[in-house]
């Protein structure tokens, strides 16, 4: 969030799928990307505990903190041998780890609340970012300046995405979607163009083929706070308690490591999977993920102790907002439900 033939300067590159390609970790990658031996000599005295992660895109820095535990050895030192498996438009991660293809998947936490409601076996454990940076890509020539502006206007978006369905609750406006292709040629020759988007990503694509840079109008902006998360089944996390809480370790280590560290190893190991990003993209898209404070929250007491965490309230209120715009059956799903933290390493 690879390795096919480049296609033309206006197709987003980095949103090329990966709809097969299955990346194995294994200790021999790490030593080439770190240049150091990845089990400590303690975890190989036992055989690895195997979890499979299935991403929700393709590799970017959005994964920063899972790719900093593979390639330091985070994962291993807990005993753990973890696949990392690259996502793309038709990952199906949610089919995955309900059905224990994946044991651990990445998404988006108001469309992990509605495969809860419908029956999907699926519970948060962690989050990636406390605020989900999708929103509206705006061409800095187009006429909309705020969400009441887009009344009548053409959106490039997944139909289903969540957000729309707020807008048009909150805003009282109506907006004619156009599937996404996951290219930018139309926001390119549309000066009114609206398109959804991550702010830590496609505007430097846009950019690099020659557009202006585009405004944002994030979702937090409109009052809606949705997690990207780790989720897992409900099976998995019952059955292996002690194989969670020690990802859930290595895995803040990392984030921890890879905000405050080099991250060079890590954007080495995500070149691997996917070509289509280069030293300078993986930079600024974690720059903006430290600017706007995406992975330790940007609350006031958002801090490096918040890596990881998630709040019921918070849950509660995306409930309340997908019950008011028609997306969950009022009482059909509630925070204890649909999150915990108990495997996360404490916040104190």
């Amino acid at each position: 969030m690879t390795a096919p033939t480049p296609e033309p300067p206006v197709i987003f590159p980095l949103m090329k799928p990966l709809l097969h390609t299955l990346v194995v970790f294994t200790t021999a990658l790490v030593s080439v990307a770190t240049g150091q031996a990845a089990t400590p000599a303690s975890a190989a005295k036992k055989p690895l505990t195997k979890i499979t992660l299935q991403l929700d895109w393709v590799a970017e820095p959005q994964h920063g903190g899972i790719y900093q535990a593979q390639v330091r050895g985070f994962f291993a030192a807990e005993g753990l041998d973890v696949t990392i498996v690259p996502g793309g438009p038709n990952a199906f991660v949610t089919q995955k780890v309900a059905t224990n293809q994946a044991q651990l998947g990445q998404g988006d936490s108001t469309d992990i609340l509605q495969k809860i409601a419908v029956g999907l076996p699926l519970l948060s454990v962690a989050a990636v970012f406390q605020d989900d940076p999708s929103g509206l890509l705006i061409n800095p020539s187009s006429s909309v300046r705020r969400f009441e502006d887009l009344q009548g206007k053409t959106v490039i978006a997944r139909p289903e995405w969540t957000f729309l369905a707020l807008l048009k609750k909150k805003y009282g406006v109506t907006v004619n979607v156009v599937p996404q292709s996951f290219s930018v040629a139309a926001f390119l020759g549309d000066k009114e163009a609206i398109q959804q988007g991550y702010f830590i990503a496609e505007p430097y694509f846009i950019e690099k083929a020659g557009g202006a840079k585009p405004r944002f109008l994030s979702s937090w902006d409109a009052g809606f706070r949705a997690y990207a998360v780790l989720f897992t089944n409900r099976k998995f996390a019952r059955e292996n308690p002690e194989a969670l809480r020690a990802f859930m370790r290595a895995y803040v280590k990392g984030w921890r490591d890879y905000l405050e560290g080099d991250p060079t190893a890590a954007h080495a190991a995500m070149k691997l999977t996917n070509s289509s990003i280069d030293d300078t993209f993986a930079l600024a898209s974690r720059q903006l993920i430290l600017d706007e404070k995406l992975v330790t929250g940007r609350d006031a007491d958002g801090g490096l102790t918040n890596i990881g965490q998630l709040s019921a309230s918070r849950f509660a209120t995306q409930i309340t907002q997908l019950e008011e715009i028609g997306l969950l059956a009022k009482g059909k799903v509630t925070p204890a439900q649909a999150m915990t933290t108990e495997f996360l390493p404490s916040s104190k």
